[in-house]
């Protein structure tokens, strides 16, 4: 059976971990190094470190705290934020990240997941989709924390992507972001028929059950959260101890 992977996601802004809802009401939370350090001893299978204003202000993420985070971790890290060109994938694998998540960067430039992906394989290429059902049964890909309705339609995006080399998804519902209520099932469902690569949940848990449900109702890999750690409401040992409980194939604690 397919070991299924628990991932925190640290959303960075002005150098502080960040916390919001639906993309809004952002709220300071903490010292990144501190939480990663904390998430490694803990036994996450990976972390995510993204820069949520990176791209709205035309910069990158700060490498120099991708480094830092990088030298105080031994899971595989993942880093988001105002990347768009192949030198900036270059600098980015260079400071420590083993992944380079893209999102409004891939939308304005499709043939950059082709490049990053023949320069430093697919498995360094994410990227990263935030959506929302639109006026009918579908489901649209949005930017700018959520405002901007690019018109492109969710599915057909996901195998424009996969087309191009991307080697993950992490797949963030704006409708379920930071709300606790649990992961866009019916979302995630549409894309993992679709795609023939890992897909990562993103948005909207708030208990263990959501970490069950998402894993036993989608072909999701992984499931990332935010909240339910920053916050104390759950640890990943004891995410992953629940899992194991429920059936559900999990790393060990290393």
């Amino acid at each position: 059976m397919l070991v299924r992977k628990v991932i925190p996601c640290l959303d960075v802004k002005d150098g502080k971990v960040v916390k919001g809802v639906n993309f809004e009401g952002i709220k300071e939370v903490g010292d990144p190094i501190e939480y990663a350090e904390f998430y490694n001893s803990q036994g996450a299978d990976e972390l995510v470190l993204y820069d949520i204003s990176a791209s709205i202000e035309n910069r990158i993420i700060d490498l120099e705290l991708v480094r830092k985070v990088s030298q105080k971790i031994s899971m595989p890290f993942c880093i988001a934020g105002g990347i768009g060109t192949e030198e900036g994938f270059k600098n980015a694998l260079n400071a420590g990240a083993d992944k380079v998540s893209i999102n409004s960067q891939a939308v304005k430039n499709p043939e950059l997941i082709s490049l990053a992906a023949a320069a430093f394989g697919s498995e360094s290429v994410v990227v990263g989709i935030d959506a929302k059902r639109g006026s009918e049964s579908n489901f649209t890909v949005m930017l700018g924390g959520g405002k901007i309705d690019t018109g492109l339609d969710l599915i057909e995006w996901v195998k424009k992507i996969q087309s191009l080399g991307a080697g993950e998804i992490c797949l963030n519902s704006i409708d379920k972001d930071g709300v606790k209520n649990g992961y866009d099932i019916e979302m995630l469902n549409a894309v993992c028929e679709t795609a023939e690569i890992p897909v990562i949940a993103s948005g909207g848990c708030g208990k263990l059950e959501h970490f069950s449900e998402v894993f036993s109702k989608t072909k999701a890999t992984s499931a990332l959260a935010a909240s339910v750690f920053h916050f104390g409401i759950l640890t990943v040992e004891e995410i992953k101890e629940y899992l194991q409980k429920e059936g559900i194939p999990v790393r060990e604690h290393r």
